[in-house]
């Protein structure tokens, strides 16, 4: 079974969507992970978008990812440019290291619907990347 770790700046939002339809979209193909470099909890805003999609990650914990080591990663996707940026060191054998940056609608200012309009909008993305991802990289 394949380790993957998807990685993010607080590991709240973009991170724990994209592990939500990472899980959603594999039959048993892979272990997902999440985690941030820094941990800011679970945004309420990922955990109610996810869920008028019926994906429900109001389970899921933020994780730094020194809470992993020792994993031999085979995939580790960075879904944020800061992430990518200031990750520390992951020592890993064969992961492919994968980099998407997704906007963060968390830091989104406006109206409610305006906020909506910016979660739905990265999470559709964020979906449209996890199911391309496990239909490319993870069933081959």
């Amino acid at each position: 079974m394949k380790n993957v770790l998807v990685l993010c700046t607080g590991n709240s939002c973009r991170s724990q969507m994209a592990h939500g339809y990472l899980n959603h979209f594999q039959d048993n193909l892979a272990k997902i992970y999440s985690a941030g470099i820094e941990t800011h909890g679970l945004n309420p805003g990922a955990v109610s978008i996810m869920k008028e999609d019926g994906i429900d990650i109001s389970h899921h914990t933020s994780n730094h990812v020194d809470e992993y080591q020792g994993i031999d990663w085979d995939y580790i996707i960075t879904v944020c440019d800061h992430a990518k940026e200031h990750c520390p060191y992951i020592p890993s054998k064969n992961a492919q290291r994968i980099h998407q940056n997704f906007f963060d609608p968390s830091k989104t200012k406006g109206s409610e619907e305006d906020i909506h309009n910016a979660f739905t909008q990265a999470r559709n993305s964020i979906k449209e990347f996890c199911y391309a991802f496990v239909k490319d990289e993870l069933a081959n």
